[in-house]
């Protein structure tokens, strides 16, 4: 299968490059590299290997955490150790991700400046292990943002993809990180979910329209759709990232996209959606979880209806006479039953698939218009 059809199915885009599955492989000191990935290349769209300690106090924090019975990659040439393993996933289709630890930002550029945008550089602001911490890595970042975003700022200099992988729960506000994060310029917030579920996912999805990887025991089918449908655009497995979990996955998700065409459509507002959900709701006629949503985005009824109107003009969602508004831009989700609109997407030609992905361009153009217009966290 060539690119498009990937991107007509998932339509994901990381470092300029289309992802052939919305499942990728999440870093672990120690075991993921090169070779780990490439065993796992057919089930895999993307992969962050390392993490790699890339200065003196992260590669001295390493020794210790090796000291102290924890496995980890060590090298007294870094760069050199990761150009090997960069080689060995440009062999493949999978896109490579590199998880670095270091606690100033020159040594985020350095490694930039080395590898260019052959991959996506992942700041771990992630790691909790004590000797990491107190290098100024991992979970430092997140009591100390200013540096974290201080740092995403450093490596945009380099005109690279910047991934940011955090543990939930950790900053005193998940909300407003990610949009510090997003107005820093990172591209790509990666984010270990604890166990703080889905709930977590939409909050963040509704800070920020970065691409959003969800992560932390996330191996069954039903457990990726929860997160998908309130926000995520991918998950990552770590300690699970075996062939056989994998290979389900992404069995499982590439059915459910041919399928339905929306691959992580999101639960209708009323049902506990994300803001990707406006795509579904009806005229704001009436009390509904509508109200309140456009409140927080800063949008009025009227300048919603105009928005929505706006984005579907020309396409087949416009269409709709017989519908309850008048046009299919109001319809709800193929899930939900409707006569209406079920008659006229028989009438129009438009099958169930091209229903969903039509909802999602609209989705996506309400999305950028809300981010575009109002800064703040909804």
């Amino acid at each position: 299968m060539d690119n498009t059809e990937y991107f007509e199915r998932f339509g994901i885009v990381l470092n300029d490059r289309v992802v052939r599955t919305p499942v990728a492989i999440a870093s672990m000191a120690g075991w993921v590299d090169g070779e780990y990935v490439v065993a796992r290349k057919d089930h895999v769209g993307a992969a962050f290997i390392g993490g790699y300690s890339i200065d003196g106090p992260a590669i001295q924090a390493s020794h210790e955490m090796v000291r102290q019975g924890r496995k980890e990659f060590i090298s007294d040439d870094p760069l050199t150790d990761i150009a090997h393993q960069i080689r060995l996933i440009e062999e493949t289709d999978v896109i490579c991700g590199v998880n670095l630890r270091g606690g100033a930002p020159e040594s985020y550029q350095a490694v930039a400046r080395e590898f260019g945008s052959r991959i996506i550089y992942e700041i771990d602001a992630h790691c909790r292990q004590e000797p990491m911490v107190q290098a100024g890595c991992g979970e430092h970042f997140l009591h100390n943002p200013e540096a974290l975003v201080g740092t995403v700022k450093a490596l945009k200099q380099e005109n690279v993809t910047v991934s940011v992988k955090i543990r939930a729960g950790v900053h005193r506000d998940d909300r407003a990180l990610a949009a510090d994060l997003w107005h820093a310029g990172a591209d790509i917030l990666h984010v270990d979910l604890m166990d703080f579920g889905y709930q977590k996912v939409r909050q963040i999805r509704n800070s920020c329209p970065l691409i959003l990887i969800a992560n932390n025991s996330i191996n069954t089918f039903e457990r990726m759709k929860e997160m998908l449908s309130h926000g995520a655009d991918m998950v990552s497995l770590a300690r699970k990232s075996d062939e056989r979990t994998l290979a389900g996955l992404d069995a499982a998700i590439t059915r459910y996209a041919d399928e339905h065409g929306w691959y992580n459509s999101p639960k209708q507002l009323c049902r506990g959606g994300d803001l990707r959900a406006l795509a579904f709701c009806c005229m704001p006629v009436k009390n509904c979880p509508l109200i309140p949503t456009l409140e927080r985005a800063g949008l009025t009824r009227e300048e919603y209806v105009a928005i929505k109107m706006d984005a579907v003009k020309g396409t087949k969602l416009e269409e709709g006479k017989q519908t309850c508004f008048g046009s299919l831009s109001w319809c709800c989700k193929d899930s939900s039953p409707c006569m209406f609109r079920n008659l006229t997407l028989r009438q129009a030609g438009v099958s169930n698939q091209e229903y969903m992905r039509l909802k999602r361009e609209l989705a996506n153009t309400l999305i950028k218009r809300l981010f575009r217009d109002n800064n703040d966290p909804c």
